[in-house]
């Protein structure tokens, strides 16, 4: 049984490497540009520039695997995020980080496209949802194991953009020295923005909307952390249990959601978050426990919203669209991912740090107060012909690629 799963040991330990890198790297700058006393627009479009990069890479990349063959191109993708990352430790400066943070993402989603299509090479219809778990919780794990070594170092040292490259350059010889036959080239990918509207409003505006608020999070929560005062550590440990938090809940939601219609919940979830968040930047905490604590009840709910957004669009999509559904809401995820630090720096910068959440309020309340509405204006799909709710990994850590190797994929590809 253990023989089946050697190689894709193999591809899961490269992609080890390639997201404790990612990890450490997406944390380590927005602490030391904050330590350089960058602007906070500064600080704010370098996530803008990652994610815009990283929605090029799953446009562009395909076409560069095709050219160049699935272990070159993959080299070509790690090797240019470690030229990427010692670059950023030599050369301190506002502008070329956003710029090199654009050309990260582009490789990031190149690196991922990669491996999810290799990884789906090598999965049957039989082994396909352990696959997909054990790649979950490999991308949990090395995100947060990541940011952890920036928790035990100095953020003012160079090193850690030394231990971020070796990481991406680590990544590169699993793959390297793999003997697993080639997969198929990758698919180009398509947005069809009138087809995934008219499929649910309610999952298009969702995953928008979501995309905006964990992309304000996820990119200036580090910054919010250090201008409160709280220690490296603390900050590495809030940034993670986020991810975590939300990753915990995702089943227990999912679970009421295929009992009810999925709307009511994506709805209150979101309202929770909002109402969250609010309260963070009324009570504007100082003390590090209770700023994690807090940080990580924001997280359990706000980090559950795009599983359930993509599970109720799948509710209503045909089960031959269910790739081109679940791919073209994640790059509408991405899209809210470039808006939304643009968003939250602008707050933070003219109000106090806790103004972040504000940012991400705005974009919660805005769902729920959607998708409310739309509660009225279409009826639920019966819960007999529902698929049961499943788990997805970060959206920050994978491309549409992923899709294809999630279990509810095989019934499309075989009927």
């Amino acid at each position: 049984m253990l023989a089946a799963y050697r190689p894709i040991f193999s591809l899961l330990r490269g992609t080890a490497f390639l997201l404790a890198a990612s990890g450490l790297h997406g944390l380590l700058l927005p602490l030391r540009g904050q330590e350089e006393g960058f602007s906070t627009a500064a600080l704010g479009l370098m996530g803008s520039a990652w994610a815009g990069g990283f929605v090029a890479g799953c446009y562009f990349a395909p076409r560069l695997v095709r050219r160049a063959g699935h272990v070159r191109a993959f080299g070509t993708f790690a090797a240019s995020a470690a030229i990427i990352a010692l670059l950023t430790g030599l050369w301190i400066d506002e502008l070329v980080w956003i710029v090199l943070r654009a050309f990260t993402g582009f490789a990031m989603a190149g690196a991922f496209m990669v491996i999810e299509s290799w990884l789906n090479e090598r999965a049957t219809n039989e082994n396909r949802g352990t696959v997909f778990g054990l790649y979950m919780m490999v991308t949990y794990a090395s995100i947060m194991a990541g940011q952890m070594i920036v928790a035990a170092s100095d953020v003012r040292n160079a090193s850690l953009f030394m231990v971020a490259g070796i990481f991406f350059c680590l990544s590169l010889i699993p793959t390297a020295v793999s003997s697993a036959a080639h997969p198929k080239p990758l698919q180009d990918v398509s947005l069809d923005l009138k087809g995934l509207y008219a499929n649910s409003p309610v999952s298009f505006a969702a995953c928008l909307l979501i995309g905006v608020a964990n992309g304000a999070w996820g990119t200036l929560g580090a910054v919010y952390g250090a201008r409160i005062g709280i220690s490296t550590a603390e900050i590495a440990l809030m940034m993670s249990l986020v991810v975590v938090a939300g990753a915990a809940m995702q089943m227990p939601m999912g679970r009421i959601s295929d009992k009810t219609d999925r709307r009511f919940v994506l709805a209150a979830a979101s309202f929770g978050s909002a109402a969250v968040g609010v309260l963070i930047f009324l009570i504007a905490p100082r003390n590090g426990v209770f700023v994690i604590a807090m940080a990580a009840a924001y997280g359990s709910l706000a980090y559950t919203l795009y599983s359930l957004a993509v599970a109720h669009a799948n509710d209503h999509a045909r089960p031959e669209d269910f790739v081109k559904v679940s791919g073209g809401l994640l790059l509408l995820y991405g899209f809210g991912t470039m808006i939304g630090p643009v968003i939250g720096a602008g707050l933070m910068g003219s109000m106090s740090p806790e103004s972040l959440f504000l940012a991400t309020a705005l974009a919660h309340f805005l769902l729920a107060g959607y998708t409310l509405l739309r509660i009225s204006r279409r009826a639920p799909v019966p819960v007999e012909d529902r698929e049961a709710f499943k788990t997805l990994p970060s959206e920050r850590g994978v491309t549409p690629e992923a899709v294809r190797l999630d279990p509810r994929t095989p019934a499309v590809q075989e009927g």
